[in-house]
C-alpha cells in the first residue's frame, strides 16, 4: 500500500483528505466523506482547490 499524508481538509465538508506520496500538480483527489473533487495546486506543502466542473463542450 502506498504511503499517504494528510492534506488540508475538504473545502465542502472539512474531512481530512489522504494524499499519496507521489502526487503531481493538477492531480484530482476526491474527498472520502462527501465525494467532492479537489485539484492539486501545489505539492509542498499540499494545497488544494475545488476541481473545475466538466463542461459539456470540453474537447469539441
Amino acid at each position: 500500500m502506498a504511503n499517504t499524508t494528510l492534506a488540508p481538509a475538504c473545502l465542502q465538508c472539512e474531512t481530512d483528505i489522504a494524499v499519496p506520496d507521489e502526487i503531481e500538480l493538477g492531480d484530482i483527489l476526491a474527498c472520502r466523506g462527501c465525494g467532492q473533487e479537489h485539484e492539486v495546486l501545489d505539492v509542498a506543502p499540499v494545497r488544494l482547490d475545488l476541481a473545475p466542473e466538466i463542461e459539456e463542450d470540453w474537447g469539441e
